[in-house]
Order: structure tokens, then C-alpha cells, then sequence
């Protein structure tokens, strides 16, 4: 197949619009950026760039749809050269879903790029890439999955030892990817690159995303079970959370008269009711009530100062009468006697 370099608007028709090849660029361009950045994801200028890589590689996979680029009933050797790397938009789409950053839309995000890592997989395990196991799908029965089976069955220690052993077979050919990706890299980018080397060169890509796809999408697994059971925890909690309960207040109405009041009163028995006039005897009372109380306690404070005052004056009086007596008794010198002969 021809590399699909026509242009096409989403309508299908032939138009002056990006070309297929700059869709994908723009995209890997963009992930390449967010993910090299020192940057925080959460930054708005971040996360544009993930808009726009997001856009860019939907209609990618739009215009792919529309040319019909790839199909089921044709083998890994029947695609061109330049058109593997089509079979990675939907990797790519994957990817960036999941540099956004929204907690209230979390779930459906990662499910999102779950589904866009399985798409890309099942394309490669259809055209077969390479040799892999695909993962079980999050609708698929609980009798189909081997996580689900008892903790310490047969079958239970079987497929964690074939995952495990998987994950070292990935790890060992990540390191061998790299180095060949590395030694090709210089030819593809000065265009020195025969087809036989374009063509390895865009299947190490295909092999590098595979593994990336599948620890992904264990990650993924991982937190869609952790999101919802804290969505049951919050659901459960607050079901349990009683109703805030707090005695209501009883509400009375002020009214012009006692006719107006007996109306109001006859029409709603449960609302207390007074007239103007009742209302401010009522305050009247009160306030009087109020002022004899402070009256009272400033006389008795007063009191209470004078009595104080009158027994000071009492002690003043005592102490004087005593020392007029006692110089009557007693005249001056008395008592000097160190110079008398």
C-alpha cells in the first residue's frame, strides 16, 4: 500500500487541509515535549499541549478510518514501509490521555486510554508484531481472568509466574530495543536510510510501544480498582451519614390588633401570634424589669462603699482619742533618762 500522504477534511473529501503524515508528527511531537518537560503536568501551558496532541492525532485516526489504511484481511508484509507507523497513532492517543489531569473525570480518563492501548495491541497482535499475551478485557467475565482466581490456586500461581517471567522478557528486550532504535536513529533523521532499515526501524518502534501498552494498561487495572472502591467507600458513607437534625424554631407573627390577630390565629393555629400593642407591653416590661434590677445593684454597691467609709472614719477617731490620752499621762521627755545625774 502507497503511504497515504493525500489530504482529506472530515468529511472525506480531497481539500487543502494537513496531511496525514503531519497529524502523526504533530502528535509525537507534542507527547516527546510533555513527557521531557521539567514542567508540572498540571500546568495549563502542559496540559494545551496535550489538548492539541489529542486533537491533532483524532484526526489522524479519522482521516486513517477514512482512507481505509489498514485492513484486517491483509498481513504484516503487505504494508508499506511508511505506513507502519500509522499502526502507533492509536499508542500515541494512550499516552497523552493520560497526561490529563482532572480528578472528577480520573476514571474515565484512564478508561479512555485503556481503550486506545487495547485497540493499538489487538492491531498488532492481528498483524502479528511480535509474540505477546493480550490482556483481558474489563468486561470480560470474572471466570475469564486468572487474577480473579482464588489467592494461592493452581491456576492462581500460574498466570503470576507467567506474568512475571513476561515482564522480564520485556525489560531484557527494552534494553536490546533501545540500542537499535539508537544505531538506526541517525540514518532516518539524515534520510540516508534504505527500506529495509525504515522498515526495522518503524517495527522496534511498533515492539517499544507494545510493552509500554501492556505495562500501562497493568498500571491502569491497578488504579481502576483503587477509583472504585473509593467511589463505594464515599457512596456507602455518606448513605450511612444520619440527617442533621436541629429543633425547629417556632415562628410567631406581629399584628396590627387583636382582630387581625384572631384572624391570623384561626388560619394558622401553630404560629404564635400578639398584637403590636402586646408586643411592646410585653418589651416595656421587660426594660423596667431590667433598669429595677441595675438600680438595685448600684444602691446596694453604694451602700456597701459608705458602710466602709463610716467604719474607716470610726478606726481614724479611736486612734487619736488614744494618743491624746496617753500624752496626757505621759509629758514630753519622759522616759529620757541618760543624762540625768
Amino acid at each position: 500500500m502507497a503511504e497515504a500522504v493525500a489530504t482529506v477534511t472530515e468529511n472525506g473529501d480531497a481539500a487543502a487541509g494537513s496531511r496525514l503524515p503531519q497529524l502523526l508528527e504533530i502528535g509525537r511531537r507534542l507527547l516527546g515535549e510533555v513527557e521531557d518537560t521539567t514542567e508540572s503536568t498540571n500546568s495549563r501551558f502542559i496540559q494545551e499541549k496535550v489538548k492539541r496532541g489529542l486533537e491533532s492525532l483524532e484526526k489522524a485516526s479519522r482521516m486513517m478510518a477514512q482512507l481505509d489504511l489498514f485492513s484486517l484481511n491483509e498481513e504484516l508484509e503487505e504494508i508499506s514501509s511508511a505506513d507502519l507507523k500509522y499502526l502507533m497513532v492509536p499508542a500515541l492517543q494512550g499516552a497523552l490521555t493520560l497526561k490529563q489531569v482532572s480528578v472528577s473525570h480520573r476514571l474515565e480518563q484512564i478508561q479512555a486510554a485503556r481503550a486506545h492501548y487495547m485497540d493499538f495491541l489487538k492491531r498488532c497482535q492481528s498483524y502479528q508484531v511480535t509474540k505477546f499475551e493480550l490482556p483481558p478485557s474489563l468486561d470480560s467475565p470474572p471466570g475469564k481472568k486468572s487474577v480473579d482466581a482464588p489467592v494461592g490456586s493452581r491456576q492462581s500461581l500460574v498466570a503470576m509466574a507467567s506474568r512475571r517471567q513476561a515482564k522480564i522478557e520485556r525489560y531484557k528486550q527494552k534494553k536490546e530495543l533501545e540500542n537499535k532504535l539508537a544505531s538506526l536513529e541517525s540514518a532516518m533523521e539524515s534520510g540516508r536510510a534504505d527500506e529495509e532499515q525504515v522498515r526495522e526501524y518503524y517495527l522496534l518502534h511498533l515492539q517499544k510501544w507494545i510493552n509500554i501498552s501492556l505495562e500501562e494498561i497493568e498500571s491502569i487495572d491497578q488504579e481502576i480498582v483503587i477509583l472504585k472502591a473509593q467511589d463505594a467507600g464515599k457512596q456507602a458513607s455518606s448513605s450511612r451519614m444520619p440527617p442533621q437534625s436541629r429543633l425547629p424554631t417556632k415562628p410567631f407573627i406581629l399584628t396590627r390588633d387583636t382582630a387581625q390577630a384572631k384572624v391570623f390565629g384561626s388560619g394558622y393555629p401553630s404560629l404564635a401570634t400578639m398584637t403590636v400593642n402586646e408586643w411592646y407591653e410585653q418589651r416595656q416590661k421587660w426594660d423596667t424589669l431590667k433598669n429595677t434590677t441595675v438600680n438595685l445593684s448600684q444602691e446596694a454597691e453604694q451602700s456597701q462603699k459608705e458602710t466602709k467609709s463610716e467604719e474607716d472614719d470610726e478606726d481614724t477617731v479611736h486612734r487619736k482619742r488614744h494618743w491624746d490620752d496617753w500624752k496626757d499621762t505621759h509629758p514630753r521627755g519622759y522616759g529620757n533618762r541618760q543624762n540625768m545625774g
